[in-house]
């Protein structure tokens, strides 16, 4: 196990030549606007009761979703960044290639958009030579739109968000989820034995899903703690950043700065992430 001291995401991610901030900063207004207007093609689809009952038919759901998002989301994010490349594949994990990439969740939690539930959003992250440099998590319902730039802070509707002051681990509403369907039975075992693990030293665990909108409660403040057992990057790139630029320590959970190629992920305030770790890590 590591005893180096935990690196903010940010700080551990900073070898990229910085954008200059006035590109940086048309380039962010250019991806809100995407997503923001994906998110309204999103919300347009949702209705108050569950489609699809057998298996086949809440798949076709969840798919017809991606399609819909994705046909006005993705042109307008590659011409933001001439030359980029797309992540095609939602679930992958794992380190990507050199360069700058587009990871993007066009239906972040759409199994809960399926069964007409509240949680769900559309998100996009440029990760470039795999450090998260930009994000925006936009919750159609509720107009919410998090924004996140490496050194530059994470806002919600342009208000900047700050982590927790929580320093005790017993006082701290912490949260964790499945990343994906289909996990093994390992990593399953792994979830069961950690949110006991959890329950016996922190106040209340929140088994939930999708993993953005955990994080963007422990960016704002709202939550301590997040982990998972799991490297799939859509769900980790963006509340990475937003938990990191808040002033979060996001790691693995040897305490190593978390980066896209991690098995496992560790966001919370500073107060408690070393007690957080220390109950999971057993678990790793």
């Amino acid at each position: 196990m590591s005893s180096a001291a935990p690196v903010p995401v940010s700080a551990a991610l900073s070898a990229p030549v910085p954008v200059p901030e006035a590109a940086d900063a048309a380039l962010l207004s250019a991806v809100t606007r995407a997503v923001e207007d994906a998110g309204a093609t999103l919300r347009d689809r949702w209705t108050r009761h569950a489609r699809g009952v057998s298996l086949a038919e809440v798949v076709g759901a969840l798919q017809a979703n991606d399609d819909a998002v994705l046909a006005v989301l993705r042109e307008p994010l590659l011409q933001a960044r001439p030359g980029s490349r797309w992540a095609e594949d939602e679930l992958a994990g794992g380190a990507l290639p050199p360069g700058e990439w587009w990871v993007v969740d066009p239906a972040e939690g759409n199994i809960n958009h399926v069964h007409g539930m509240a949680d769900w959003a559309v998100t996009a992250t440029l990760v470039r030579d795999n450090r998260p440099e930009l994000t925006v998590v936009h919750l159609p319902l509720t107009g919410d739109t998090y924004t996140a730039t490496a050194g530059g802070g994470a806002r919600r509707n342009g208000r900047p968000l700050t982590v927790s002051a929580r320093t005790d681990l017993a006082a701290a509403l912490t949260g964790t989820g499945q990343a994906k369907p289909g996990e093994d039975a390992r990593t399953l075992r792994r979830i069961g034995d950690s949110v006991t693990a959890m329950l016996l030293n922190g106040l209340v665990v929140r088994v939930s899903v999708p993993a953005t909108l955990q994080l963007v409660h422990v960016a704002a403040g709202s939550t301590d703690a997040f982990w998972q057992f799991s490297d799939v990057r859509s769900g980790l790139v963006a509340g990475a950043l937003l938990v990191s630029e808040a002033g979060g320590t996001v790691t693995d959970l040897a305490g190593a700065p978390w980066t896209a190629a991690s098995r496992d992920f560790l966001a919370a305030a500073p107060g408690v992430h070393a007690a957080a770790r220390a109950v999971l890590a057993p678990l790793a």
